[in-house]
């Protein structure tokens, strides 16, 4: 590299003299000729800068590890807990693939709350319209590519993540005086589409209220429960009303006759709300159901999740893939 460098600034030096120096035609051929090599070897040096950027480009650890861990996720990862035991301690999109599933799904890995976390559902400015029809849901919508942005993961991928094993649902819930209020589901489990995606869930801990399983009031249960529905949206009708829940509700969910929770409703930007129906995001034990709440946030977790010891010690300070 450093001799094609000599070699050109020689050249230009000569063109140079040939300019000041010489008249006749052969000067003028010799010139033209030595401007011909000039630009070739500036062809060449440039090539080979480039050539060098890549190579040190590549052997930097950040790149070479972020490199290695987009390859590995395709093929070892089946959920955010792995990989979170696997050295990814920061929150951020990534890439797994379920047992069952064809082809690797990009998630939201949260890992906060004890780490290992996959969202499946966002909720925090309307910004993303959940009244969507069955094939909506069953594919998942909403922006999977920045942060803080509305979604929901898709029917088929929580049936692949939730029977790989037993999972936790927790659901993060806050409201517009910015209290906040969780809800946590063991063995929390989607069927698939042939059985219409239907829902089972173990014990309930928490701060909001048992919702899902309708046992915050006595004799609510046989209209409020969620335990054993299968999955709504206004175009597939699958509760127990005579009516159309998810039509009247403008949302999809796991209705009954209909709901004492329905995080999938419209978003109201102000908390208190009036409508015909109780179709706001829901969660009635905590705040009614004439209350909308501000965030809903819905993620998964092996219930027995443990956190194992990593030999790299900056490795809480990596970051997700883009």
């Amino acid at each position: 590299m450093e001799g094609q460098q000599l070699l050109l600034r020689g050249l230009i030096v000569i063109t140079a003299c040939f300019q000041a120096l010489c008249v006749s035609d052969s000067c003028s051929e010799e010139v033209a000729r030595l401007r011909e090599r000039e630009k070739f070897l500036n062809s060449q040096l440039q090539t080979q800068e480039l050539l060098l950027q890549s190579l040190q480009l590549m052997n930097q650890p950040d790149t070479k590890d972020q490199a290695i861990s987009d390859q590995s996720q395709d093929t070892q990862h089946t959920d955010c807990s792995e990989l979170f035991n696997s050295g990814s301690r920061a929150s951020g999109f990534y890439r797994i693939k379920p047992q069952g599933s064809l082809s690797p799904v990009r998630v939201y890995c949260d890992m906060s709350d004890g780490g290992g976390w996959i969202v499946i559902q966002r909720r925090i400015d309307g910004t993303e319209r959940f009244n969507r029809s069955w094939a909506e849901y069953k594919e998942g919508f909403g922006d999977m590519e920045a942060e803080l942005r509305e979604f929901w993961l898709g029917n088929d991928n929580l049936h692949y993540i939730t029977t790989q094993g037993n999972y936790s649902l927790r659901i993060n819930l806050e409201d517009f005086e910015c209290n906040q209020r969780y809800a946590e589901y063991k063995n929390f489990k989607v069927a698939n589409e042939k059985d219409h995606y239907q829902l089972d869930f173990g014990a309930y801990v928490g701060t909001a209220g048992d919702a899902l399983s309708g046992s915050y009031q006595f004799g609510v249960s046989e209209w409020a429960s969620h335990q054993g529905m299968k999955f709504s949206t206004f175009d597939q009708d699958n509760d127990n009303y005579k009516g159309n829940c998810a039509q009247e509700d403008k949302g999809g969910w796991w209705f009954n006759k209909c709901h004492s929770a329905h995080l999938n409703g419209k978003y109201y930007p102000y908390g208190h709300y009036s409508a015909i129906t109780d179709d706001g995001v829901v969660w009635y034990p905590w705040r009614g159901w004439w209350y909308s709440l501000k965030t809903s946030i819905m993620k998964l977790r092996p219930t027995n999740f443990k956190i194992k010891p990593t030999d790299d010690p900056n490795a809480v300070h990596g970051r997700p893939p883009s």
